[in-house]
């Protein structure tokens, strides 16, 4: 056959032959089907015979003049004349030759799969398509779940249409491919019976920030065909590649989607495929269970090493994939190399970190709307709410596009907004796509976004605020910095970060640091969990609580209490812990007070109204009680999931609040029996120290701990008798009292005589140079600030130095 190329036959020499589509599936199925990555088998049709198919019916000059001088902008002319090319394609004959070879192609595809009407996939592959400037991803039709011959012939002949619908004419121009040179391979895949079970996309990067050490899965039931649409709000994991490649169970986040639709086969041929809602119990699972996870992530794995090493540089994918009911097996349908993170993460200054900020507090911006975020910027402007294509022409440059969701039609108004919103969608949908390469804020699975925003409506829409994305009303002012820390030098004295919300992580850690001084477990609790721990507990337990409809909202897509909060707290802190991996990150333990307890789902049954909760039930003395051991050896047991079972043996652990010295060994013999063991696994142990008691009596607490961070807002409030919350005496309350810094330097003293770590991770030098400066001539170990302070402490840091090394040497 001269015109039909079996995948098995292919490799990524064919790209000119096949397009990269199919060059891709052939070089999976010789070189990666051997070592466990499943290809379902096919064959292509050659660009010759997309050529044979123009010369013999005459379409060059028909072609060329409906495209002479066309305006992509002018959406209704592009519309007009580019359903003009496609009928006169449709029109057309397909040579006699092509027909023949398709049909013994399609015949012996069945006889290897025993069906006489064999269910294919028919997709586009350009041959200019899925190179690593551009993705060409959805730009010609696809078409699923097509049985027989006939029906064959008219999918095949529908895609070599599909090369000039509107958007692939719109993206071509806008990357500067010449139509003519971009000829049409099409592709015919035996189809997974994925149908009746599920399927997704999965990167082998970190499509939002550009981390290479990401992979990110989604899934939904049925077709995946939904969630490239963006039908639906897809299931969402994320993996870490350092420690997934050590064969470690390194699934750092999982976010349940809703679901609501999935994409069945049917038997009519004119609508092969249909959509129905799910159930309610299938909208509150998960469709994947961690094995199946973590198979498809070490396929994606391969897949990235044999394309990276292919291309001699870092080639991060982005794979189709689907499990097949009949066998239960995962298989990959598609794979191509990622091309907006991926061409951020070879060409980007890494020197440099930009970040959007809003002027005013978000706190106090209205949200008209909210779902996931796209990239990190902020953008502002009118509303247009688009429904459809024939309200194309309404739309005008620099408006925000608010739709239920976008397909790649709809990409040449895409490319004139300054953001994007959607009802529906995953972070790996078109309009996501399109938007990290057109480069501008998206915000996709709103939900409502065309019910609750209105034409011409002023708003600000702003994804720098971690993975969600929110609406604001009206037009806020937001600046962008862009900071060079190329000239930075390496300090003596450890920069480490304050981080609290797992979301701001990677973002985070793209500045110079060298781990994260503290890590705050209540802040992972509020946000992911949202309930008492000890109301988790006793609904573990089978007891009532209060609040415990609510919990089990929360608890939507996990088997119990216990499960949800151990994943929760694993996931959250295993997100920072990857995010700054092999740094140290040092993770404080739960440090409510019980009036921020009480306040919390379920939990005014379980503590006690406290004059002064800021001296009262927290820390150390709530561990050990019987009022709440049961919620802190979870809390323990979570911890030892994220070192030993995740992987990430860069955590340590510190205990806040510790009053003396008994209270911090009865703890660690909680943690110990929970199997975290100080020296195992490299466990280090440190206590807070922020009570007068640590400093006076440090060398005995430092006996017990391998360490101490000091905590100066609350050192500073026991050693003045300050309530920092109250404002009456809120001008006594200043960390660079002398009585403060005489603490300060009595605990370093009895740290370096103990040789053990002494850092600090309060609030003090964050605010004041003049207290760096101190910590930094004391000798501190390490100083954690918050991240708006790193950079300018990180150069007074190297000052003082700088002149210590000066007076030294005189």
């Amino acid at each position: 056959m001269n015109y039909i190329r079996f995948f098995e036959t292919l490799d990524l020499d064919d790209i000119a032959i096949v397009g990269g589509k199919n060059a891709s599936l052939g070089e999976m199925i010789q070189k990666l089907q051997p070592l466990g990555v499943d290809v379902p088998l096919g064959f292509a049709t050659t660009a010759d015979a997309y050529r044979l198919f123009l010369d013999e019916n005459d379409l060059h000059e028909p072609i060329r003049a409906l495209l002479k001088d066309l305006d992509i902008k002018n959406s209704a002319l592009l519309q007009k004349n580019a359903q003009a090319i496609r009928t006169r394609i449709m029109e057309s004959t397909m040579p006699l030759v092509l027909q023949e070879e398709i049909k013994r192609a399609y015949d012996q595809l069945g006889q290897t799969y025993k069906s006489a009407q064999l269910s294919v996939a028919v997709r586009s592959s350009g041959t200019a398509e899925d190179l690593p400037e551009a993705s060409f991803a959805g730009q010609q039709e696809s078409f699923l779940n097509i049985q027989g011959y006939e029906a064959l012939l008219h999918a095949v002949h529908r895609c070599m249409a599909s090369l000039f619908t509107d958007r692939a004419i719109s993206y071509r121009h806008s990357r500067g491919f010449d139509h003519f040179k971009v000829a049409l391979s099409v592709g015919i895949q035996k189809m997974v019976k994925s149908d009746t079970a599920t399927s997704g996309i999965m990167f082998t990067i970190n499509t939002e920030n550009g981390s290479s050490d990401i992979i990110m899965i989604n899934a939904a039931w049925g077709l995946g065909e939904n969630i490239v649409g963006g039908r639906v709000n897809p299931d969402e994991f994320y993996l870490f590649k350092p420690t997934l490649k050590e064969g470690k169970k390194s699934i750092i986040k999982r976010t349940l989607g809703s679901k609501a639709l999935k994409m069945l086969y049917t038997d009519d041929a004119k609508n092969p495929t249909k959509n129905v809602p799910t159930s309610l119990q299938e909208q509150q699972r998960f469709c994947l269970d961690d094995a199946e996870i973590l198979s498809l992530a070490h396929r994606g794995l391969a897949i990235e090493a044999h394309y990276s090493k292919l291309a001699g540089s870092y080639r991060p994918m982005d794979i189709e994939w689907a499990k097949d009911s009949t066998d239960g097996k995962l298989y990959i349908v598609q794979a191509r190399p990622e091309t907006v993170q991926s061409k951020t993460y070879l060409n980007k200054e890494q020197h440099l970190y930009e970040t959007y900020t809003l002027k005013t507090d978000p706190q106090t911006l209205k949200v008209l709307a909210m779902g996931k975020a796209v990239g990190e910027k902020i953008g502002a402007g009118k509303v247009r709410v688009i429904t459809s294509m024939k309200d194309f022409g309404s739309f005008k440059a620099g408006e925000i596009l608010v739709a239920d969701n976008t397909d790649p039609d709809w990409e040449p108004i895409m490319k004139q907004a300054s953001a994007v919103i959607t009802n529906r969608g995953g972070r790996t949908c078109h309009a996501a796509i399109v938007a990290r390469e057109i480069g501008v804020p998206a915000i996709v699975g709103t939900g409502d976004a065309t019910h609750c925003l209105k034409d011409a409506q002023e708003v600000t829409v702003s994804c720098a605020q971690g993975e969600e994305g929110y609406v604001y009303e009206g037009l806020c002012e937001f600046v962008v910095h862009q900071v060079d820390h190329s000239n930075l030098q390496k300090t003596r004295t450890k920069l480490f970060m304050n981080v609290g919300n797992p979301q701001h992580a990677f973002a985070f850690a793209r500045l110079p640091n060298d781990g994260v001084g503290l890590a705050r477990m209540e802040f992972i609790i509020n946000s992911e969990v949202k309930a008492h721990p000890m109301a988790l507990y006793y609904m573990q337990e089978g007891k009532k609580v209060a609040d415990e409809a609510l919990i089990k909202e929360a608890m939507q897509g996990y088997p119990d209490p216990k499960t949800f909060f151990m994943e929760k707290i694993a996931q959250g802190v295993g997100t920072i812990a990857a995010a700054f991996y092999p740094k140290p990150v040092i993770v404080r333990t739960s440090d409510f007070k019980s009036n921020e307890y009480m306040n919390m789902t379920g939990g005014r049954a379980f503590e006690k109204e406290e004059e002064n909760p800021m001296i009262g039930f927290r820390g150390a003395s709530r561990y050990y009680s019987s009022e709440y051991i049961h919620a802190f050896t979870w809390e323990c047991e979570a911890l030892k999931y994220v070192r030993d079972a995740m992987g990430f043996t860069n955590v340590k652990i510190m205990i806040p609040f510790v009053r003396t010295p008994k209270e911090g060994a009865a703890v660690i013999k909680i943690m110990n029996q929970a199997g975290l063991i100080q020296g195992h696994n490299a466990l280090e142990i440190y206590a807070m120290c922020e009570i007068p008691s640590n400093v006076l009596l440090a060398e005995a607490f430092l006996d017990i701990f391998d360490g101490y961070s000091i905590g100066s807002n609350d050192l500073t409030q026991l050693v003045l008798g300050v309530d920092r919350d109250s404002m009456l005496v809120s001008h006594v309350f200043d960390e660079r009292n002398e009585a403060v810094k005489m603490m300060l330097h009595m605990a370093m003293v009895a740290a370096k005589k103990k040789k053990k770590y002494i850092g600090i991770c309060g609030q003090a030098p964050s605010d004041y140079p003049e207290i760096t400066e101190f910590l930094v001539r004391e000798g501190i170990d390490s100083i954690s600030l918050n991240p708006d302070s790193l950079l300018k402490m990180h150069e007074v840091v190297g000052r003082i130095e700088a002149d210590m090394q000066v007076h030294a040497k005189a």
